[in-house]
């Protein structure tokens, strides 16, 4: 069976990470998103479709043109029209039925084992607050009556979720569908015209649907899935004196030295040095071709690969990009002193994390000073540094940024 993920957008939301990089590659437990859900995908779909666009080039030299069993296909987006728009990109491929899903949300394979038996469906989530998605209207058996975007009334507590299984004949559907009032083609406003003909349903997940709409949720995805982890995988040098305690993974020729202590679930890449004298918590990741020095303490934080954490440093809840230098004594405040949820600007506007420990979002290439201090939720843009001893309570970013 076919399969489409939609791949092609330059997510704004996940700035400063996805300024060098597209989101489906944005890393978790040391592995791209867009391989967590091929993962899912394994022995149930032959051949995907990846809509391709913003930084496409990175996707394909990452997958090449197989994974494992299955056969991957590009298809180029050259203009961000909808979803509806992003689907019917793959008109040339499909040969019969097909799935179509967020490329970089997260879905159960048990689910999409269940939504693969429908010829027209979508998954869905039952939540506490519709009004701010997608809802659809069913009747007692879960066939579709009507689907409103952010309804100002209750008609239910089934939200779309973004993946879908369709006829081959849907395509035909999206080319007569007008566009929205974002001058977009709405894969919703197609599916409604669809219900209104023949039998369309939901099913309600019993697994996991985890999107992907700012940078922290990399670090929701990681405390999802880690907890999972069975027994441990040493393929490095552990020292005497160093002490891994839980599940615990490190790559080879990594070498962690005495005086380490390490509470998993954590996982440590491939030709790193850990210590000595440090503590790295559970739900940490860190990539290949990283340091972390004497003293250092790490906490529920993911750090990207080719990059050192000096000594005497706290990376708390925080996201590290790739080729940073984080300096000796930088701390990252992970917490409030009022105790509520850690806010942070995306498009010059504050928005609630929801999470009351968030760290710093430090991107690509970025440098600190000795002894820098990182309010929460603050981030910085590619490339930037900071001076010996700054304290960065608002985001670093070039002059010239522009969102």
């Amino acid at each position: 069976m076919q399969a489409v993920m939609m791949v092609a957008g330059k997510s704004t939301r996940t700035y400063p990470l996805t300024l060098t990089r597209p989101k489906p590659i944005l890393p978790f437990m040391n592995q791209p998103l867009i391989i967590h859900s091929l993962e899912q995908m394994t022995g149930l779909f032959d051949e995907v479709i990846l809509i391709v666009g913003y930084r496409q080039e990175m996707i394909k030299d990452l997958l090449g043109d197989k994974y494992k069993d299955i056969k991957l296909i590009y298809q180029e987006q050259k203009e961000q029209k909808g979803t509806g728009h992003a689907i019917l990109q793959a008109k040339p491929h499909i040969k019969g039925k097909f799935v179509a899903m967020n490329g970089d949300d997260l879905f159960a394979r048990q689910d999409l084992e269940k939504l693969v038996k429908l010829e027209y469906g979508a998954l869905v989530k039952r939540v506490d607050n519709p009004n701010i998605y997608g809802v659809y209207h069913i009747d007692d058996n879960n066939k579709v009556l009507n689907l409103v975007e952010k309804p100002k009334e209750y008609i239910g507590d089934l939200v779309n979720i973004g993946c879908y299984v369709f006829k081959a004949e849907f395509m035909e559907e999206l080319e007569k569908t007008p566009p929205s009032i974002r001058n977009e083609i709405e894969v919703t406003s197609a599916i409604l015209s669809v219900a209104k003909r023949q039998d369309f349903f939901v099913i309600p997940i019993d697994g996991f649907w985890l999107p992907t709409g700012y940078a922290w949720d990399l670090l929701k995805h990681q405390e999802y899935f880690m907890p999972d982890m069975k027994g441990s995988d040493i393929k490095g040098t552990v020292e005497p004196g160093a002490t891994l305690h839980g599940s615990v993974r490190v790559g080879k020729n990594s070498l962690i030295k005495s005086g380490a202590y390490i509470e998993g679930p954590v996982i440590i890449g491939e030709n790193c040095i850990i210590g000595p004298n440090c503590y790295i918590r559970a739900c940490t990741s860190i990539g290949d071709n990283c340091r972390v020095g004497n003293g250092v303490e790490i906490k529920n934080s993911i750090i990207m690969h080719n990059s050192v954490v000096s000594h005497l440093c706290y990376i708390g809840d925080s996201v590290i990009g790739t080729n940073c230098n984080i300096g000796g004594g930088t701390i990252t405040a992970n917490k409030r002193h009022d105790n509520g949820g850690v806010k942070s600007m995306i498009k010059d506007k504050l928005v609630d994390s929801g999470r009351t420990k968030f760290g710093a979002i430090i991107s690509d290439d970025c440098q600190t000073g000795i002894n820098t201090s990182i309010y929460p939720g603050r981030k910085l843009w590619p490339g930037m540094v900071t001076r010996p001893g700054q304290v960065v309570n608002k985001d670093i970013a070039p002059e010239d940024v522009s969102w």
